[in-house]
């Protein structure tokens, strides 16, 4: 658990894993729960999200974990827009 996020020493190495797995669970479960736009937009948040932190590692990834991201992400975006329905 004290292991750094992103090897490295940018501002995303100081982040506690265990606070951002809390944070994409709420964000998600609030953007789930929540219908309409509102839900919408917290699961875009955390898409926005994912797509920096994607961003920010895709060099370091390897091509199959660059797809199971991305799979994820577009997963997430579907996810967001069934919410506008």
């Amino acid at each position: 658990m004290r292991a750094p996020l992103i090897a490295g020493d940018g501002p995303l190495a100081r982040v506690r894993p265990l606070a951002v797995f809390v944070v994409v669970i709420g964000l998600f479960t609030a953007g789930v729960l929540v219908s309409g736009p509102i839900g919408a937009g917290l699961l875009g948040l955390l898409a926005a999200g994912i797509c920096v932190l994607l961003a920010t590692t895709w060099s370091a990834l390897r091509p199959s974990e660059r797809m199971l991201r991305v799979l994820v992400l577009g997963v997430l975006v579907v996810v967001a827009i069934a919410q506008l329905r």
